[in-house]
């Protein structure tokens, strides 16, 4: 991983104590000092000037999008974290602040020791300061719905810093300090934004981008042909490129063929080998600190992007506030605010697999668990007119789809998420739930930005029979090494898998043949980044809560 685009930061907030400072800064990339007061460190990859400083005051941030240092400068933290989602550390003589974005997706890690806070942005060097024990509560989130929730990493001592809040020393005590995000003060009511109207937005958002090359992958589906139409309807330098996302079709490939030589742009596929599943899986699994499943179908595309020199147009977000997705129509029609939630949950979770992979104690204990969790990560959205779509990007957006653009694109190359700018990112949002039902509001979108391109198949509606082709994540390399992490699971954690699953482990890996749906892949893959983190870390505290 190099720091081109994004640096790697770490440092400390409170009475620090220099010796585990310094275990700190040995323990991950090479950063030198950008800051030092006596109750302040902040360490970079790279230079990292300040975009304020007067006298005692001073303010930094890392993210994707930064505060230029022309900007008026703004004490309250939460207005850069909503405006940028950017992290980053403000002080004055009296308080500083530790901040996150306001989606929190630019990681910030943290460890508390005695009466400071040490951070990061990567988890592993903060394993200097505390011990790798196991956090069961987040595992289970990560193996039935494929990523953490709150706060969670797979480390007990070791906390993700939200989004939307912050780390507060004054007084010389630390604390927690979380604020609601600007889609949350200002609750969006139904403006009857009109599809052309937020094209319009859009149109204004690309105007960032102006003079710079785009690489827009287009996948088939919707998010990425209104991208990239508006990218040619505005004249730009762009690319496309499509990979394989490993689903046993390969639709995306053909739709997207479709779609770019109707836009008249250049089109690259960018292949797969299935012998590399093992390599890219694991690499995947390492560099996204073991916090998903997700993604090692796109490695060979993220290494091909860094040496591309354009910036990645992402349709972050695009689902949620466009097109309702992951709400399920039990959650549109909930009567309550608790069958809400297991809606939404339920959309979110895992369905059955062909066959208990779990224990029935694992199992009943992973529901009540993951319950929890998400009812706490989603319990400042209960009530709210949007509260549907914004479940799903505070959490799974965040937290598991994201990692591709943000941890594997970058930070060796920039990406751009335009549904995420503060502007468009409103408007959609006030546009009522109901109106994006099965995708109608979506495609009075498309149709306006470019109607022979909406009028195209697309991966999101698929009406044709569907060709086959053979997965690379079951294919007898991935088999083998699938069978190996389980194995390390059945080893390590016996009372986690069901009597089922450790008999199929016994036969070997070519017994994994027979989770060949949807379902049966991810609670194998779930599995197998668990066998992965077992291995590599060897972590403590191994006896789960359901023995």
């Amino acid at each position: 991983m190099q720091f081109i685009v994004r640096p790697y930061v770490c440092g400390a907030l409170g009475r620090i104590d220099d010796a585990l400072l310094d275990r700190l800064t040995a323990a991950g990339p090479r950063a030198r000092p950008a800051l030092r007061t006596a109750e302040a460190a902040l360490f970079s990859s790279q230079p990292l000037p300040p975009y304020h400083r007067s006298g005692e005051q001073f303010a930094f941030a890392w993210g994707e999008r930064r505060p230029s240092v022309s900007d008026d400068w703004i004490d309250d933290w939460i207005t850069v974290a909503e405006t940028h989602e950017t992290p980053g550390l403000i002080g004055s003589p009296s308080r500083v602040v530790l901040h996150a974005g306001a989606l929190g997706l630019v990681d910030v890690y943290y460890v508390r020791h005695g009466d400071a806070v040490y951070f990061s942005s990567l988890i592993r060097p903060l394993l200097a300061l505390a011990e790798p024990e196991i956090d069961w509560t987040a595992w289970a989130s990560i193996i039935q719905v494929t990523f953490p929730l709150g706060d969670a990493t797979p480390y007990t001592r070791i906390r993700r810093l939200a989004g939307s809040s912050a780390l507060v020393l004054e007084g010389g005590r630390v604390s927690v300090e979380r604020r609601l995000p600007r889609w949350l003060r200002r609750e969006p009511y139904e403006a009857w934004t009109s599809a052309a109207e937020l094209l319009d937005i859009l149109h204004e958002v690309y105007k960032d981008y102006e003079g710079r090359p785009l690489l827009v992958p287009v996948s088939g589906g919707y998010d990425s042909r209104l991208l990239a139409s508006v990218a040619v309807a505005r004249g730009f330098d762009v690319e496309s490129w499509t990979t394989s996302p490993d689903d046993g079709t390969d639709t995306d490939i053909a739709f997207a063929r479709a779609i770019t030589r109707e836009l008249g742009i250049p089109h690259r596929i960018i292949g797969q080998d299935a012998a590399g599943y093992p390599r890219d899986a694991l690499e995947v699994a390492r560099r996204l600190e073991y916090l998903t499943p997700h993604h090692a179908w796109y490695a060979p595309f993220a290494k091909e992007v860094h040496k591309a020199g354009r910036i990645l147009v992402d349709g972050l977000a695009g689902g949620p506030l466009l097109k309702n997705f992951m709400v399920s129509g039990s959650a549109l029609t909930a009567a309550t605010q608790e069958q809400r939630t297991a809606a939404l949950l339920e959309s979110l979770s895992l369905g059955a697999p062909s066959m208990p992979m779990l224990s029935p104690q694992a199992l009943e204990w992973m529901a009540d668990t993951v319950r929890a969790a998400f009812a706490e990560a989603t319990s400042m959205l209960h009530g709210h007119r949007a509260e549907l779509p914004l479940s799903v990007l505070h959490t799974r957006t965040v937290r598991g789809i994201a990692r591709s653009a943000v941890n594997l694109v970058g930070p060796e190359a920039s990406f751009a998420a335009p549904f995420i700018h503060p502007d468009f990112f409103d408007a959609a949002l006030s546009v009522g739930v109901a109106r994006k039902d099965k995708g109608r509001f979506y495609r009075e979108l498309l149709h306006a930005a470019n109607p022979r391109v909406a009028a195209l198949p697309s991966t999101n509606v698929v009406k044709q029979p569907l060709r086959r082709v053979p997965l690379r994540s079951t294919a007898a390399r991935a088999r083998a090494y699938s069978h190996s992490m389980l194995s390390v699971v059945a080893e390590r954690v016996p009372p986690l898998l069901s009597e089922e699953l450790h008999a199929v482990i016994a036969e070997g890996p070519d017994a994994l043949a027979r989770f060949h749906g949807w379902n049966d892949r991810f609670w194998v893959r779930g599995l197998t980044l668990f066998g992965a983190w077992l291995r590599d870390m060897e972590p403590d505290g191994l006896t789960p809560p359901f023995s």
